[in-house]
């Protein structure tokens, strides 16, 4: 399966395992809305953990499902927006852990959660612009500056953790091997406090947020339609997933 779940000690865990980069195609995503909400109303679950196995933590959608069938680009778009509307919902926290490449919508999911915590080889990028896309960046502007954002945007490059870390976008950077530890210690924390108390601190410190990331996001997938039907986007995902590079322009 390429989500698993488990329940310890109020803590509810929700695992990407799905090789070799943990990208989801579009019937993927619209599965992980149910998982998330599910987990989120467990009355035993206290605090939620989201992570990944293998080399990074979420390398997005399958670029090669959209270059076979870019006709799904609206049930993918409907599968993404729900997914990250539900990390952002849930009724408990939701701490994603983080691991080496945190793509696309993988960007999606930590902007959406409430604490990310970052092992020192984790790298944030949005590489729509070459990959034919749209999208992403609402939820980084949750973590990030807007220039920061706009700079990793236009050029496709990474943010790496430590300087993640100084930026605020992450709550600790740790060593690989102890991230999964780590992050449970930080979920315990959380998990000791009363339920009832954490789901109305969760609500609340929604509701007095400075702007709609849901919205945003919503008006970006807009951009990432307009973009797919245009000829530049299918010569990009060609390139991809024939070459692994960028197409030359």
């Amino acid at each position: 399966m390429p989500i698993r779940t488990r329940v310890a000690d109020r803590i509810g865990e929700i695992i990407l395992d799905h090789p070799p980069v943990n990208a989801l195609d579009s019937a993927g995503w619209n599965a992980v809305p149910g998982i998330v909400t599910a987990m989120g109303r467990d009355p035993e679950v206290r605090c939620v953990l989201i992570r990944g196995e293998g080399r990074g933590f979420c390398g997005g959608v399958d670029i090669k499902e959209m270059q076979a069938h870019p006709e799904r680009i609206v049930q993918l778009n409907r599968g993404n927006y729900r997914s990250f509307q539900a990390v952002r919902a849930c009724e408990v926290p939701v701490v994603s852990a983080v691991h080496g490449f945190i793509i696309g919508s993988g960007i999606g999911i930590c902007g959406a959660s409430d604490v990310v915590i970052a092992a020192e080889d984790a790298y944030f990028s949005l590489p729509e612009v070459d990959r034919g896309a749209m999208g992403g960046a609402s939820h980084l502007m949750r973590m990030f500056p807007l220039q920061k954002v706009r700079a990793a945007f236009f050029t496709g490059g990474r943010i790496d953790a430590a300087e993640a870390y100084r930026l605020g976008a992450v709550e600790k950077v740790v060593p690989r091997e102890h991230l999964v530890e780590e992050a449970r210690a930080f979920c315990a924390v959380i998990a000791s406090k009363s339920r009832k108390a954490l789901t109305t601190a969760k609500e609340a410190l929604n509701g007095i947020e400075p702007r709609d990331v849901d919205h945003g996001y919503r008006f970006e997938q807009g951009f990432t339609l307009e973009m797919y039907l245009h000829e530049d986007s299918q010569r990009a995902r060609d390139a991809f997933v024939q070459t692994g590079k960028t197409a030359d322009y």
